[in-house]
């Protein structure tokens, strides 16, 4: 008896390796599947300005990239004495407005560069739930400022449409050989009410699909519908009932791999993978001989890599141990 459903994912017509430069941007799964990415040693940026969970304020920052905006300084509000900005999120802060722009400004610089040398972007919608500030529209993040200064709405299909339109419309001329990945986050956002985030998340799946038809570069990959249909049970889930556990993350992964590597790629990447559960090992005694052993044929295996892949830092950290122990 089978326990769940499982579905067909298309071939991705634009197949993602080694020699590709990703920029992943959005939601909770761009920052999973692209630290699952770092991890696989694939050139990869992780949402520069903090996770991002609306399409509108991802058209924003994605604008502020492409075309160098300045970011306003009105916008910057005071928290116990640290500054943040209204369209990105509170990872990103400054002890004093001069180096929160300085902060914002180099990760607009370092988006740009993705967006101009890249080969993918993956956007990852969240929710369609934003809060506007008065005066000012759309922001990211409310930086835990008085409720009354925010107003709360969900976008129409029409305004979100017609944001990724242009941004699209606009890589297209500047980069052409970008290729876009759209995926809608598989994290409820409940505290919206389960009705709310329902609609929220058919909302952005109607998107997807009208995106996806209508440009040639875009394509969607099903993380949403993985979550919903094949792994509907809350097993799946972290404690807070929200989240995908690690289980599910790894599956969505696995996925992910069939649908966007080619069989070369993935021999590569479960190689590393291999290697990363090593460095990882936690021996019982670090000074014992078979340790010390484990350690040389490990570096033996990272030096083989590093010609293909940077594994100079987890070479080096591991020759400082064997100093330190030669020490004792």
């Amino acid at each position: 008896m089978k326990w769940s459903i499982d579905f067909r994912i298309p071939t991705y017509p634009f197949p993602i390796s080694h020699q590709s430069k990703i920029l992943s941007v959005g939601s909770c799964f761009a920052q999973t599947i692209g630290q699952k990415m770092i991890a696989a040693k694939f050139d990869c940026l992780v949402n520069p300005f903090g996770t991002i969970f609306n399409p509108l304020s991802l058209g924003i920052l994605l604008e502020a990239a492409l075309f160098e905006d300045h970011f306003e300084d009105s916008l910057i509000c005071e928290r116990d004495g640290l500054y943040f900005h209204y369209y990105a999120h509170s990872d990103l802060w400054g002890k004093t407005k001069t180096e929160l722009f300085e902060k914002l400004q180099a990760k607009r610089e370092e988006t740009k560069a993705y967006l101009e040398q890249g080969t993918h972007l993956i956007l990852t919608l969240g929710s369609a739930w934003v809060y506007d500030l008065e005066d000012f529209g759309t922001v990211a993040n409310c930086h835990k400022q008085p409720g009354e200064l925010f107003q709360k709405r969900l976008l129409t299909l029409e305004e979100m449409e017609s944001k990724l339109l242009l941004l699209f419309d606009n890589f297209s001329r500047r980069y052409p050989d970008l290729k876009v990945i759209l995926t809608v986050s598989p994290v409820r956002h409940i505290k919206d009410g389960i009705s709310e985030n329902q609609l929220s998340k058919s909302l952005l799946r109607v998107l997807c699909a009208n995106l996806e038809k209508r440009i040639a570069s875009v394509n969607y990959f099903p993380a949403y519908e993985i979550m919903m249909d094949e792994l509907r049970d809350y097993r799946f889930y972290k404690s807070d009932l929200i989240h995908p556990s690690e289980e599910a993350e790894n599956y969505i992964w696995q996925k992910w791999q069939t649908s966007h590597f080619d069989s070369e790629t993935i021999i590569k990447t479960e190689e590393i993978r291999k290697v990363n559960l090593e460095l990882a090992h936690r021996p019982l005694n670090p000074t014992s001989d078979s340790h010390h052993k484990f350690l040389e044929k490990l570096i033996q295996k990272l030096e083989r890599l590093n010609s293909e892949f940077d594994f100079s830092n987890e070479i080096a950290q591991i020759k400082t141990n064997f100093e330190s122990r030669a020490k004792e």
